[in-house]
């Protein structure tokens, strides 16, 4: 799951996400209000130490592991407080070369009494924890030589390890690793929230993320227009309003899904029935006709229509305020016919699968002058609609997300770890999920989700984010029983809790809103 947690004073990770550079802007004009720099990075230091001394008092020694920048300079305040507490502290220092602030910060260790030895090569102690003060937000390219091995060293020991705002090797604007990167237990990030921390290979090295804002001035925060936003599980509630008594069915929209072409009915069927889970009215299905008795069976709810054409799709149109367009569609003529009406329509229509297949090799226009169009592509499908490689994608799934906006004019959420959502003014990153969605079904589900909260009223750019959210909430309530082997199926069935807001099983809290 990606970090979703709360920061030291019990109060909900902030909303805004900013760029390094942003960040440290932020840390200029705190300076220019009057707060000396040595100050920030004291705080910084003494609220990792705090952290330390909350979660792993037991482990000693604290083994620092300083860089030349700031970061180090963050470690050495570490050490120093280590020192003055009585506690076993050492530095291990891959660069000399500091100044200002962080040389400052190096004084006042070495007069603490720490040892302060150049790194040569040597593990952690076991037993011990290791502060990971080495390369900061600064970093951009590849990590060099002497960190990379120092960094597998650390990677390779027992020892935990807590990243001083940022593990070493992570992009703090993009989320990709820069080569090497060094796995923390937890991150203890300053002043603003990092944008990289929350998508991509964050999830594997960021460990619980842990905020502190360092007392900057708020209006100084506020000021600073956000380079994405945060959406989680508490956004749930806040978009989805109690039902009135008087509520009925067409109130809450028609969800109709095309596809399940032959051999591929279950994606239909899954679509299908997270539509109806997530509240929509009604929900029909166009499919084959061979899928009929089967879907009916499974799925009584769902009214289900065999086509052909587009003529036959004509009248299940007319009467449909959503489309889910390409669970199950397949490339072939059937699914080209019934996409290329489905979009000629004005109807909204979240579109994925092999609908995205199709308009990446122009088979079909996605027509979004028409009427509000949502895309949802995993990276292979959004590397295919860019004309790139997955590569690429993943490098910068903030900037993929937006050309992806940009050259098809639709919402777009890019799936995987820290879902991007992007409209024309705004990306968000959706927190949660975990890695037993990694199976096949997950994206029909998300689908069905969407367009029935779509089917609700929701906007699109807030039909996609919120149905993200549902759909990672639902799989976090599901992978109580164990991640691996996880079924979309299991998320379907815990997609009512989800939308009613439901975030424990027998009393676990399986979800950090």
């Amino acid at each position: 799951m990606l970090p979703d947690r709360l920061n030291p004073r019990g109060v909900q990770l902030p909303r805004a996400l900013f760029t390094a550079e942003q960040v440290r802007e932020l840390d200029r004009q705190a300076i220019g209000s009057g707060i000396p720099g040595f100050e920030l990075m004291t705080r910084a230091g003494r609220a990792a130490f705090t952290l330390i001394q909350q979660r792993w008092a037991h482990c000693t020694p604290i083994e620092v592991f300083c860089g030349g920048g700031n970061n180090g300079g963050d470690g050495y305040v570490v050490a120093a407080l280590a020192a003055e507490a009585g506690i076993p502290v050492r530095v291990w220092a891959l660069s000399d070369k500091l100044k200002g602030d962080a040389l400052t910060a190096k004084v006042w260790a070495e007069n603490s009494g720490v040892a302060i030895t150049p790194w040569a090569g040597q593990s952690p102690a076991a037993g011990g924890i290791v502060v990971d003060a080495m390369l900061g937000t600064g970093l951009s390219g590849a990590v060099r030589a002497r960190y990379a091995e120092a960094i597998a060293v650390i990677n390779a020991s027992p020892a935990p390890v807590i990243a001083v705002d940022i593990p070493s090797g992570l992009c703090s604007d993009t989320g990709r690793l820069l080569g090497e990167a060094l796995r923390a237990q937890a991150t203890m990030t300053f002043i603003g929230l990092k944008r990289g921390l929350f998508t991509g290979a964050a999830a594997e090295v960021v460990g619980e993320l842990v905020f502190d804002d360092l007392q900057v001035p708020r209006d100084i925060l506020d000021a600073m227009p956000p380079s994405a936003l945060r959406t989680d599980y508490r956004d749930i509630a806040l978009a989805l309003s109690r039902r009135s008594p008087t509520a009925h069915k067409g109130r809450f929209g028609h969800v109709l899904v095309v596809g399940g072409d032959s051999g591929m009915a279950g994606a239909a069927l899954l679509s299908a029935s997270a539509a109806g889970r997530c509240g929509a009215g009604l929900v029909s299905c166009a499919t084959r006709a061979a899928h009929i008795p089967a879907l009916v069976a499974a799925r009584p709810e769902v009214m289900a229509h065999a086509v052909d054409s587009g003529d036959a799709l004509a009248p299940l149109l007319a009467r449909a305020s959503v489309v889910a367009a390409g669970p199950g569609l397949g490339q072939a003529e059937w699914g080209r016919v019934l996409l290329s009406a489905v979009l000629a329509s004005d109807l909204p229509a979240v579109v994925d699968a092999d609908a995205l297949n199709l308009v990446a090799s122009k088979q079909v226009d996605l027509g979004v002058e028409h009427a509000a169009r949502i895309i949802t592509p995993h990276p292979g499908e959004a590397a295919r609609l860019l004309g790139g490689d997955v590569e690429e994608v993943q490098a910068d799934r903030f900037a993929a997300a937006r050309e992806l906006n940009r050259r098809y004019g639709a919402v777009v959420l890019l799936k995987g770890a820290g879902t991007i959502v992007c409209d024309d003014s705004q990306l968000w990153v959706v927190g949660g999920g975990n890695p037993g969605m990694a199976s096949g079904g997950m994206g029909d589900a998300l689908t069905g989700v969407i367009a029935a909260l779509l089917a609700q009223h929701l906007p699109p750019v807030g039909a996609a984010r919120i149905g993200a959210a549902v759909h990672n909430l639902a799989a976090d309530l599901a992978a109580a029983d164990g991640q691996v082997g996880m079924l979309a199926g299991d998320v379907v069935a815990n997609i009512r809790k989800a939308v009613n807001g439901i975030t424990a099983v027998n009393g676990i809290e399986v979800a950090s809103g």
